[in-house]
């Protein structure tokens, strides 16, 4: 009978991926319910840095809205550490924008959709009637050669949502386009990737209205 060497199978064994890389992250938001724990019934909102960088407390003053971003991050990452930054604050609404980095990163319009049902099935495990919200990819000038890939992802993420009302499709697209067809560039900073304050002025209005119900 052959056998296989347990050194072999050790090494053969792959790491769970980015497991280490934001552990940090998480033990920093540990650190901060640790001083002061949201309460629940409120809105958290999740995902990469376009959310890490969002200031709520400028953009929606008074609300106490709840910041998880954690830039660099990809959607299978929201996934991954769902209970320990959405799902253990039992929000009534949760605000997700991920994506970009994914496709960015190699991965196809169908990983992420698939990334996008795994998220919502992690939170609707603990929290059923909670709202996910979900912001449309961007179309930043720095990523401008994905954009029929983020179209396509933002189209099956829409699929997905089809039927539950307590799925809410953000469309980012259409209004960070000048009349030329091409990214505004005042609405980003320097690095043409990540939003100015005009950028997230006009995400405060297309997020606003759904917040309020």
């Amino acid at each position: 009978m052959w056998c296989v060497p347990l050194a072999f199978l050790i090494l053969q064994t792959p790491p769970e991926p980015n497991a280490p890389r934001w552990e940090s992250a998480m033990k920093a938001f540990e650190e901060k319910d640790a001083k002061a724990m949201p309460e629940p019934g409120g809105v958290v909102f999740v995902g990469s840095s376009t959310i890490r960088l969002w200031k709520l407390d400028e953009s929606f003053p008074g609300k106490k809205y709840v910041n998880r971003g954690f830039g660099g991050s990809q959607l299978s990452d929201s996934v991954q550490y769902a209970d320990r930054i959405v799902t253990k604050y039992k929000p009534a609404t949760i605000v997700l924008y991920a994506g970009d980095n994914d496709i960015a990163g190699g991965r196809t319009p169908e990983r992420v959709r698939d990334d996008y049902k795994a998220f919502v099935a992690a939170v609707r495990s603990k929290l059923p009637e909670s709202r996910i919200i979900f912001l449309g990819i961007k179309p930043s000038p720095r990523r401008w050669e994905f954009r029929e890939k983020f179209q396509k992802c933002n189209q099956l993420v829409r699929e997905v949502q089809k039927g539950d009302s307590r799925q809410i499709y953000v469309d980012t697209w259409d209004c960070m386009l000048g009349p030329d067809g091409q990214p505004r560039k005042e609405l980003y900073l320097v690095d043409t990737l990540h939003m100015s304050v005009k950028g997230y002025e006009i995400w405060n209005k297309l997020l606003a209205p759904h917040l309020e119900k």
